[in-house]
C-alpha cells in the first residue's frame, strides 16, 4: 500500500475470483447443485458447454451469465441468499487468501473507501464482503418478479470488463474517490481498461493478457500462494504494497 495518503477520497477496489479468493466462487453452487441432484443433465452439460466456450473466446461473458441465471428462474432470491451464506462458510471461507485479507484490512486502518467490484452474482459476491468487512459492492443481480423470484435474467447493465470500469468511474463521482490515488487489485485481462484508470495498478496472481500488460507498464505484481499453500507465479510484492 506504500506511504500514500489515507481517507476515503482513496479507493481500495477488489476484484473477487482468483483475487480475493482462489478460483470461481459460482463453482460451489453449482457442485452443491450437483450433489443434491438439483441439476438435471442437461443442465449440467450447458454449464459446461458455455464455459468451455466462454474459455476459448466463442462465448461472450454476458452470455454464460445470463444462461447460468437462466437454470435458476423461478428460484427465491431470499433462499439463494440463505445458500451462498452457508457455501461461504462451509466451502469458500477457506479459500480466500489470507494475504488478501491482510490487504484489505491495511486499506481500512487507513480510512479508505473498500469496494468489492466483481462480475460475480450477488449470491457469491455478498457473504465474502460482508466477512471481510468490505461494506461497497458492486457486482450483477438477479433480474426478480414482485414475488422475489428469478425470471431467469441479468439486471443490465451486465458489469464485466470495460463496464466494470464505468460502474467504478460512476461510485467514484457519487463518493467523491479519486481513482488517480486509488487501488485496483484483479487478476484477469478483462480488468486491463480499469488498471489502467487507478493511480495504483495491483495485478493478483495475474492470467496470460494481464502478466503481460503488468510487465509492459511495470505494474508491482502480487504473487501469492493458494490457501493450500501451492505457490503460483514469481515475483512477490511485500504486504500492504
Amino acid at each position: 500500500m506504500g506511504d500514500g495518503p489515507g481517507g476515503a477520497q482513496v479507493g481500495a477496489f477488489f476484484d473477487l475470483d482468483g483475487t480475493l479468493v482462489d478460483g470461481f466462487t459460482a463453482t460451489a453452487h453449482a457442485g452443491h447443485r450437483i450433489r443434491r441432484r438439483q441439476a438435471a443433465v442437461g443442465e449440467i452439460l450447458g454449464i459446461v458447454e458455455a464455459s468451455v466456450r466462454y474459455r476459448i473466446g466463442r462465448m461472450p461473458f454476458e452470455r454464460l451469465l445470463v444462461r447460468a441465471a437462466g437454470y435458476l428462474r423461478g428460484e427465491s432470491l431470499l433462499e439463494l441468499d440463505e445458500l451462498g451464506e452457508y457455501l461461504f462458510a462451509s466451502r469458500i471461507n477457506q479459500r480466500v487468501y489470507p494475504h488478501m485479507r491482510d490487504v484489505v484490512r491495511r486499506h481500512q486502518d487507513r480510512g479508505h473507501t473498500v469496494v468489492m467490484s466483481s462480475s460475480a452474482l450477488t449470491i457469491h459476491a455478498e457473504p465474502v464482503a460482508r466477512h471481510l468487512g468490505i461494506d461497497h459492492v458492486l457486482c450483477n443481480h438477479f433480474l426478480t418478479d414482485d414475488q422475489g423470484r428469478l425470471t431467469g435474467g441479468i439486471v443490465e447493465p451486465i458489469i464485466w470488463g470495460a463496464r466494470k470500469a464505468d460502474a467504478v468511474q460512476a461510485f467514484c463521482r457519487a463518493e467523491q474517490v479519486d481513482l488517480a490515488h486509488s487501488y485496483f487489485y484483479a487478476d484477469g485481462p478483462e480488468d486491463g481498461a480499469l488498471m489502467r484508470l487507478v493511480g495504483h495498478p495491483r495485478p493478483v496472481n495475474p492470467r496470460p493478457g494481464l502478466a503481460s500488460a503488468a510487465t509492459e507498464q511495470d505494474w508491482p505484481v502480487l504473487s501469492l500462494p493458494r490457501p493450500g499453500g501451492r505457490r503460483r507465479g514469481e515475483r512477490r510484492l511485500q504486504p500492504g504494497a
